[in-house]
């Protein structure tokens, strides 16, 4: 508790599932956070459920695809803390499902812009800030399929290797500027992402029970256990860790078959 009292946090994607667990969760331990989201609705949701927390969280409405959202959202984290200490890039889409060869070029590039994109211009204008405040902590979500493949889900599986690349770069560049950089890579998470996908199939229990019976723990995340993951990243308690992956797929990746 109190890990990161009146420290500057900003979080992508922050109104829905893995985004808003984080946010709430470095309010718990006393964080200025700013929440980056499209939904005003939801915004107000995730304010209202930080009301009583010891730290705060704002929300901020803005496309992660566009270079002002990211600076703006910098600029309203130092406005209410006076600094930057971590940049979440969690923002992202899952995309269609199908083989690469059926894969359209807007598809393509929608994932890009948001995945890919997105992460890019996040990381960028929080070392742009960062290397004024002697240093930060940023985290990028990846995904199990980060170091695995998906036939079915190449463009997603390609952009979350991407984010994986990019971590390791600034981790390299940036480590004399004070600056971390990593990525937390879950697995199936209970988040409105994956119950849409249940919701999509001809048989929504059977699609549950088959992808849970995949994990050795036989259950999906909740996402305040991978949210856990990523606060710790940006805390202080990891302050020799940086250029590395955090795998949180209940030991999916870990099993031979």
């Amino acid at each position: 508790m109190g890990r990161f009292d009146g420290r500057g946090i900003v979080v992508t994607g922050a109104t829905k599932g893995l985004g808003r667990e984080t946010a709430l969760l470095f309010a718990v331990e006393g964080a200025l956070g700013v929440g980056v989201g499209r939904d005003a609705d939801d915004g107000a949701s995730l304010e209202a459920a930080a009301a009583y927390l010891p730290g705060e969280v704002a929300f901020f409405a803005g496309d992660v695809r566009e270079e002002a959202c990211h600076d703006d959202a910098v600029a309203a984290c130092v406005a209410r803390a006076g600094r930057l200490d971590a940049y979440v890039n969690n923002a992202g889409i899952l995309g269609p499902e199908g083989p690469l060869h059926e894969t359209t070029l807007d598809d393509w590039e929608e994932l890009n812009a948001v995945n890919m994109r997105g992460t890019f211009l996040g990381c960028r204008a929080a070392i742009r800030r960062m290397r004024q405040d002697d240093g930060g902590a940023i985290v990028n979500i990846g995904s199990m399929l980060s170091s695995s493949g998906d036939p079915f889900l190449t463009s997603y599986g390609a952009t979350k290797h991407g984010v994986v690349w990019l971590a390791r770069a600034i981790a390299v560049d940036y480590a004399m500027a004070g600056i971390r950089c990593n990525c937390v890579l879950p697995g199936d998470m209970e988040t409105p992402m994956i119950l849409q996908y249940f919701e999509a199939s001809p048989d929504p229990a059977a699609a549950r029970a088959e992808m849970e019976g995949a994990y050795p723990v036989k259950r999906l995340a909740q996402p305040r256990e991978v949210a856990r993951a990523v606060v710790f990243l940006c805390s202080d308690d990891a302050s020799y860790i940086t250029g590395t992956e955090l795998l949180v797929d209940g030991g999916l990746l870990a099993k031979a078959y």
